[in-house]
């Protein structure tokens, strides 16, 4: 009998179609059940889940979050999806496919509490999380058991049932000896998932599948492997590794080692935060410096703001435009120190765009800072202008105790 357990009660799972303890159908087996410990959580259509919850009546309906009608689809539901609407599909499309979705704008905040929580109980199973982003993480729970008195697989059953009763959303779990075979796990049994698969599993799990399966493989990618006859992970797989990195170098070695399901990489909960940014994308297009540099502000508080929550700095200025006709265009300034100041990065911000303005229509503007540090709270680019700096936190401090729209810069309240 193969082992497993009741993903409702716990118990161990019989060789009946029901749990023996609470008659749940829930149950999940697998050869390898008390030897895999990686695992790869995602909360399931998190941003249209959480509007759900907090909107009953939306219930049974197709729910996109997103922008207006010249932005994109930040998340939908799955009922949303059975019309084939997608994330970073462009809004007008999505309404085409489906006139009758309700369309709600992203609550960022809304979205960061609740991700913050399920963080703070993936980190009661085990300190190796690493966050992959608001709403999926990879664990390790090699050597829990003895803390928790379950084996990970019962850890995490037992996880994804305190998520849906304490916060009223679900995961998926994929569970295995890797981070790679864990991520693809866990996307096999979406929504509300439990699923496993093992090394041994691996390789003819994998052989059938396109090498744009394995992650990092892109279109490019992809055409340049079909060239050289590996259009399959099978196709990988025949290959000798020292020719595959005879041909494409690490990468070789890399995509010989994946197609097997081989991946030494470790859970790393040190994981840095890369950069943090923001962008809109506007109703029509614009070449004015004006409103462009009206919205760099908003777009720059938001910025600020993130990185003053998560007492980060950054010394790297990204300014991104997207031109009418889809092009993009990005635009670096290196800073003297590290900053969270919005007063700082718009400055950096403002210089880059107005180099950009004179005649270009542009439909996106975004502003991201990089280079990340952590801070205590106390800005790096204090030391240059300590007033200033002074100044802004003040402002931070009344509009935390007062509402965002306490003060506005003047800058923000335009030209009426």
């Amino acid at each position: 009998m193969i082992p497993g357990l009741c993903r409702d009660c716990l118990a161990d799972a019989g060789d009946g179609a029901r749990c023996t303890a609470c008659n749940s159908p829930r149950l999940f087996r697998h050869a390898e059940i008390s030897a895999l410990a990686i695992a790869h959580i995602d909360c399931d259509a998190f941003y249209a889940t959480i509007e759900k919850r907090d909107d009953p009546s939306l219930a049974d309906k197709p729910v996109v979050v997103g922008g207006g009608k010249r932005g994109v689809v930040a998340a939908c539901c799955y009922i949303a999806r059975t019309y084939g609407i997608r994330s970073a599909m462009p809004m007008f499309e999505a309404k085409r496919r489906c006139p009758q979705a309700v369309v709600i704008k992203p609550n960022m905040a809304k979205y960061v509490e609740v991700g913050r929580a399920v963080r703070k109980a993936m980190l009661a199973l085990t300190p190796l999380v690493e966050p992959l982003s608001i709403d999926e993480a990879f664990l390790d729970l090699t050597g829990t058991q003895r803390l928790h008195g379950l084996i990970p697989a019962k850890s995490l059953a037992r996880f994804a049932r305190e998520v849906e009763r304490d916060f009223g959303i679900t995961v998926s779990i994929g569970l295995s000896a890797n981070k790679f075979l864990a991520k693809i796990a866990s996307d096999l049994d979406k929504p509300r998932g439990f699923a496993a698969l093992s090394p041994t599993e691996a390789s003819a799990f994998l052989a059938p599948k396109p090498v744009s399966f394995i992650y990092g493989v892109g279109a490019a990618t992809a055409n340049r492997l079909a060239k050289d006859g590996y259009r399959v992970i099978a196709d990988l797989q025949r290959a000798a590794e020292r020719d595959l990195i005879a041909l494409y170098g690490q990468d070789g070695l890399r995509l010989a080692r994946l197609s097997r399901g081989v991946d030494d990489r470790k859970v790393d909960p040190d994981r840095e935060t890369k950069s943090v940014s923001a962008e809109t994308t506007f109703n029509e297009d614009t070449s004015d410096f004006r409103p462009l540099e009206q919205q760099l502000w908003e777009l720059t508080e938001r910025v600020s703001s993130r990185l003053k929550k998560a007492r980060l700095a950054g010394s790297t200025v990204t300014l991104k435009l997207k031109t009418a006709d889809f092009k993009i265009r990005t635009r670096a300034r290196a800073l003297a120190g590290p900053t969270q100041l919005a007063n700082v990065i718009f400055a950096a911000g403002r210089d880059l765009l107005r180099n950009e303005t004179g005649g270009t229509r542009y439909r996106l503007l975004g502003i991201g800072v990089s280079q990340l540090e952590e801070t205590e709270g106390t800005d790096f680019a204090d030391l240059l202008d300590r007033r200033a700096a002074e100044a802004e936190h003040a402002i931070d401090r009344l509009r935390e105790k007062f509402g965002r729209d306490a003060i506005v810069k003047g800058l923000a309240l335009g030209d009426d």
